[in-house]
């Protein structure tokens, strides 16, 4: 069928396809990030401003408190903003992390739709300036960035985390050690209560 002949259908043909459009049955395919903010239980978050270089080093984790009645699933992950050094990440399971623990403010839901608002149970924590590594837990994995390079992962929730358990991420530079060095670190996740 050509265009000429497509346009000079009847009325009653267009109307025909309109009627049969209403009919069509759409089969959507939903990620699970946009399902969980969708119910209200994806959260994203940033600390910002980490400084490590000069011999020290700065971290950023995910940490699920023991009385707080969820599973934490961590989806998405970015390192970024480092531009004066190269850096190495390191990426820990449930370690115990060096330096001065802070909670970091910058978190929120990612459905800004939901009237009341729901709130993490999960922390996102911090440190700057820490001499050191992490102790006890697993170190998983790590990654290398160039200088003013982003490192980022989708990980699914595939990294499970009941309570007293963290994701933590680990920046040093150890090629370039006497340089300063500042980021940010950016976490997304979802939450799951517990069923008892």
């Amino acid at each position: 069928m050509n265009n000429h002949q497509l346009f000079n259908r009847s009325p009653q043909y267009a109307e025909t396809l309109s009627i049969n459009s209403n009919l069509i049955d759409y089969n959507v395919d939903v990620p699970i990030s946009l399902m969980k903010s969708i119910e209200g239980k994806y959260f994203v978050g940033t600390a910002i401003n980490l400084r490590f270089g000069n011999a020290t080093n700065a971290w950023a984790r995910l940490y699920n408190p023991l009385d707080s009645g969820v599973n934490l699933y961590v989806n998405t992950w970015t390192v970024s903003d480092i531009y004066s050094t190269p850096y190495s990440v390191q990426i820990w399971f449930n370690s115990t992390p060096p330096g001065l623990i802070q909670n970091s403010q910058s978190v929120t839901p990612s459905n800004s739709a939901i009237s009341p608002q729901p709130q993490p149970r999960v922390l996102l924590q911090y440190a700057i300036a820490v001499r050191g590594l992490p102790t006890s837990g697993t170190l998983a994995y790590g990654r290398f960035g160039l200088a003013g390079t982003t490192i980022n992962s989708e990980e699914e929730g595939k990294f499970i985390f009941p309570p007293g358990g963290s994701y933590l991420i680990f920046v040093s530079n150890p090629q370039s050690p006497t340089l300063p060095g500042s980021g940010n670190i950016s976490f997304g996740w979802w939450e799951e209560p517990i069923l008892q």
